[in-house]
């Protein structure tokens, strides 16, 4: 008798605008919903959209990363908040709620963003792993966020299911291989 297939639940990914003005209501948010339609394009396993708007402070940004990963986001993908402006504090409430640093996805994102614009040198996007949760820092235009995601999404299923290594149910992320094919390494 041959052994049912894990079954894993929907995913729950959060969507973090970080935007003073988007969050006051003085103009429509484009970031969140540009990453809402980036993954329900890419991905073919179930999940469920967690949504939020800050301002940008710092303190609040931690604290609504934390939130959602405690809340049981398994990838939080922020928008906004990563240039080189005052109120731009997005990378440090990253860094300050994370307890490992992941600088590649950020290296990448530059790499990649830099064949378009010579601005990109300025970003400062970055991820890391909030209790279990990888926590990736986007651009805000629309059509920076789908090239960032383009480039580093490849390596984000893994990312994940190494978060969960020991985890008794854990996410599973795939994607529409016509679209974008996940690695993983042979046997996981």
């Amino acid at each position: 008798m041959t052994a049912p297939a894990p079954t894993h639940p929907p995913a729950r990914i959060g969507i973090l605008t970080v935007s003073d003005r988007a969050s006051r209501g003085e103009y429509a948010d484009e970031g969140g919903p540009a990453i809402r339609d980036y993954l329900t394009e890419v991905l073919s396993s179930a999940w469920e959209p967690h949504e939020r708007i800050v301002p940008d402070d710092i303190d609040l940004i931690a604290s609504t990363i934390r939130s959602m990963a405690e809340d049981g986001c398994c990838l939080i993908v922020t928008t906004g908040g990563t240039g080189p402006a005052p109120r731009d504090v997005t990378p440090e409430a990253t860094e300050r709620v994370c307890s490992k640093m992941l600088p590649g996805f950020g290296e990448l994102m530059r790499q990649v963003s830099l064949q378009y614009v010579p601005t990109a040198i300025l970003s400062r996007q970055t991820a890391g792993i909030c209790g279990r949760a990888l926590v990736v820092n986007l651009p805000g235009r629309p059509k920076s966020i789908c090239e960032c995601l383009d480039a580093v999404f490849p390596a984000i299923p893994y990312g994940i299911d190494l978060a969960y290594t020991d985890h008794p149910s854990p996410p599973r992320l795939q994607t529409h291989s016509a679209r974008l094919v996940a690695f993983r390494p042979k046997g996981s």
